[in-house]
Order: structure tokens, then sequence, then C-alpha cells
């Protein structure tokens, strides 16, 4: 079988998790405490799947994580092709450890800053409301991801469970996060349908975090692909959540070839068990996807990254070269 290397292949990771954001073997070299992580059980759903992600504040919260941490996330980056990782933070669920939220992301922003240094891949800073608490907590964030824009953050998201939470509440600040030149990039399309991702986009996302419901209205598809708004996926976790039945299922290739930008991703390795490597060999092995919409997919992840201009031709040039590489005998 010929095949070319996806390892090999530069792309950004956007949709990932600071508090899972490695996968358990390889945190567990840089922190034997690992056996007191939290697990989950398949099946159990979202609900589930946020007690474990609760267990890993705690695991965290611990002195010297966020250096094991990030500095784990940087290079297994590296290792897997990934030149530039945008990581969700919620630096309010450390408050209580560093003293406030500012302190904790003070704190992550000089972890992550030594992590770059250390491994030479680029890490930006996603400020993550947690769309389940009052709008209190939204200006809250908002405000300090707009302080923090010089400074390692580049964007603001929203997570936790859609259902029953819509974005409209929160509109104002995210107005205000795009008007600070900050990248709006909110979970949606996920628990709940259609309705989540057009509360996204008049929240004025230009990335959207899962969206793969868009699937069930072709208007919306095409809005995606005319507005070149990006939905960065993350198709295990879409399974093994119960939010497609089945790999084969996933509409991550009907939305590429319709004309929607897709970047994929890992969403939370320590959790679900899987890389952004892995991801990448399941979308060409069980998606089917060509070399050609790979490439795609990480030209998609570069061009809606937080990189400089220049870093960002160089990758684009990089995935060019490596697209027209001969296929290598595996």
């Amino acid at each position: 079988m010929s095949t070319r290397s996806l390892r090999a292949l530069p792309k950004a990771h956007l949709h990932l998790h600071f508090e899972a954001a490695v996968r358990r073997a390889s945190l567990a070299d840089a922190a034997p405490e690992t056996e007191s992580m939290p697990a989950w059980a398949v099946g159990s759903g979202f609900e589930g799947f946020a007690e474990a992600y609760l267990g890993m504040i705690d695991f965290l919260s611990q002195p010297g994580m966020f250096d094991v941490a990030f500095d784990t996330a940087a290079r297994d980056a590296v290792d897997e092709g990934v030149v530039y990782v945008e990581l969700a933070v919620s630096p309010h669920f450390y408050a209580n450890t560093f003293g406030t939220p500012g302190a904790a992301l003070a704190e992550m922003a000089a972890a992550a800053d030594r992590a770059m240094q250390r491994h030479g891949v680029e890490i930006g800073l996603m400020l993550t409301v947690d769309r389940t608490l009052p709008v209190a907590h939204a200006e809250e964030i908002i405000d300090l991801a707009i302080a923090w824009k010089s400074r390692g953050v580049v964007s603001v998201g929203a997570a936790n469970d859609e259902r029953g939470h819509p974005l409209a509440p929160f509109a104002k600040d995210f107005r205000r996060a795009t008007e600070a030149g900050l990248t709006v990039a909110p979970h949606a399309g996920e628990l709940v349908g259609p309705d989540s991702i057009r509360d996204a986009l008049a929240a004025g996302a230009s990335r959207i975090e899962h969206g793969i419901r868009a699937i069930e209205d072709p208007a919306l598809i095409d809005e995606l692909a005319r507005h070149d708004v990006c939905l960065d996926v993350c198709p295990t976790s879409n399974v093994l959540l119960g939010v497609v039945p089945a790999l084969a299922e996933h509409p991550l290739p009907a939305l590429i070839r319709a004309g929607v930008p897709c970047t994929i991703n890992a969403d939370d390795p320590t959790i679900l068990e899987v890389s952004i490597l892995d991801e990448y060999t399941t979308a060409r092995n069980e998606l089917q996807l060509s070399d050609g919409e790979l490439a795609e997919c990480a030209r998609a992840s570069i061009r809606f990254s937080s990189l400089n201009s220049v870093d960002k031709r160089r990758a684009l040039d990089e995935i060019d070269a490596w697209q027209h590489t001969p296929l290598e005998e595996m």
C-alpha cells in the first residue's frame, strides 16, 4: 500500500481543551501521579464525560501541573506534525487555587510560554465562557480575554451543555471580543441542532467548535460555505459521546465536499484516548478522505489559526509540498 505520512503533514490543532489535552500515557511519562486522574466510562454520555472533566480540574490544580500539562501538550504537538496549538482554557476553574481567574491565567500564560520556548510550537489561548452560568460570568471572561489579547489570548469560546443554554444572552459580550480583534469560536451544533449553530453565528462566530449538525439543514450548509465559517470537527469525540451513531455516518466528508471549511481535531485526548494524528488517520481510513481533502483540512487549520502571516505562508507552502510528494510504501 502506498500513502503519504500524515505525521509529516503540517497542521494546526484548533479544538483542544487544556484540562484533557494529552493522552494519559504521555502525561504519565511526566507525572507519575496520573493514577489519580478520573476515568470516563464509554457509554456514559455527556454527563459522564463532564464528571470526568471536572475531576481533571482537581488533578491540574496540584502544584506544578500547569507546566507539566502545557509542556506535554507542546511535545506531543511537535511529534504529530502540529505547528500551532490553540488550547481552550478556563481560568475561573482555578480561581480558588491561585486567588483570582486573572492570577490563574497569568500562570497558564507563563507555562505556555515556557513550553513554546522548549519545543518551538506556537500556542494560543482561548478563554472559554461557561454557557450554563449567568451573563456576569461571560462579562468577566471577555474582559479578561481582551486584557490579555497581546499576552497570549487569541480567541474566546463557549462550552458546556448546549441544551437549554443558548448563546443569545452572551452575544453582546462576544461582539465586544470581536471588536477587540479576538476570534469567537463557541461550541455549537453538537448536542443541539442547526438552531444552535445559527445562534453562534448571530453572536459573531467565525469558527464553530463541532458544528457538524449543520448537515441537518442544507440552507445552513450553504451559509457556512458562503461566509467562510470554519467547523473545528472531532470525529471520534462525536461518536463516543453519541452525537453520531458510527464513524461511517459522520458528516465530515459531506461538509467538506459542500465547501464548508473544516479542521480535524482531537477534542479531549486524556479522556477520549485519541490524538490529532489518530484523527487524521481515522479521517483517511474510516471516512475515506483523500489526501487532497486531508490537505484541505490542514490548510483550513492554518488559515483559521492565529499564526502570524509569515508562519501561515510557510505552513501553507509546506502543505502544498506534502500533497505533491511521491507516495511512500507502507
